[in-house]
């Protein structure tokens, strides 16, 4: 198995909204805020390639939507998902799958895009995109809290152009090596590859765990559908993550790729940070 970061560039969010009742005082020894109290996040993708399948977890947020839309998020940064992949030698062609995590729009918003007629094509012409029945169902039947956040067009030609596939969600595996655990608490059924890399386990938190500011429990998203069982569903983790030594690959922290972590008298806290070719 090969691993690599995909990095598709950098926006902005509010810091109250991503770290919840947190003060700021607190959230932001790790993540400074601008005069707007916007402080910066990745949009850090990941590809693993095994013999044939060539599977990028998530897509970035892609570039359909007006100004308008992009103008709320501050979108910077060197990197595209295009230059990304041909840095790596990969077209999007080559993608035989793409393994999304979530279906909030800046996880799956590169994974369509518009044709030259002006209708939705999919941006990995041969890939299979993944999902779960659950997950699917809550995101095309959206609650009124989450419904800003899963758009039809990143969402419907996936279905409609006949590219969708559904994971089972009892073995939880998309193939040998290729795992994956669901959490509810950020949205309902999301779902965090857990990876055999180098004789070590990876998972690709998502949104549990936005960045290394997050691992303390109570520093939870405003944007969570349900926040007491994010922080149940946390510390279950991070106490096997700290256990089995698991690495953390983070897809939103601006600044560390990875982590370890470790138990401490205030609970599980980060041990090392690298990146992931340093493994």
């Amino acid at each position: 198995m090969e691993l690599h970061v995909v990095n598709t560039g950098f926006f902005k969010l509010d810091g109250g909204a991503m770290f919840g009742v947190v003060p700021k005082v607190l959230w932001s020894r790790t993540n400074q805020a601008d005069e707007n109290n916007l402080c910066t996040w990745a949009m850090r993708c990941l590809l693993a390639v095994d013999g044939d399948r060539v599977v990028l977890i998530d897509n970035g947020i892609g570039d359909k939507q007006d100004a308008k839309f992009f103008s709320h998020y501050y979108l910077h940064g060197d990197d595209s998902l295009e230059k990304s992949l041909r840095k790596l030698g990969v077209g999007f062609h080559q993608i035989t799958d793409n393994f999304l995590t979530h279906l909030h729009f800046d996880h799956c918003g590169g994974g369509v895009k518009y044709g030259s007629h002006g209708q939705y094509e999919m941006a990995f012409p041969r890939a299979s995109y993944w999902s779960n029945p659950d997950h699917w169902k809550w995101a095309t039947e959206p609650n009124p809290r989450e419904k800003a956040s899963f758009l039809k067009e990143n969402i419907e030609p996936m279905e409609e152009l006949g590219h969708l596939k559904m994971v089972d969600l009892n073995s939880k595996t998309l193939f040998p090596g290729f795992n994956f655990i669901t959490v509810d608490g950020h949205t309902d059924k999301q779902m965090l590859p857990k990876i055999q890399y180098k004789g070590k386990t990876l998972v690709f938190v998502a949104d549990l765990l936005p960045s290394v500011g997050h691992i303390p429990i109570p520093y939870v998203m405003g944007y969570d559908t349900r926040p007491l069982l994010t922080m149940d569903e946390k510390a279950k983790f991070l106490e096997e993550a700290a256990r089995e030594e698991y690495i953390l690959f983070f897809e939103h922290d601006p600044v560390n790729e990875c982590c370890t972590v470790k138990m401490t008298e205030k609970g599980v806290r980060v041990d090392q940070t690298f990146k992931l070719d340093e493994i």
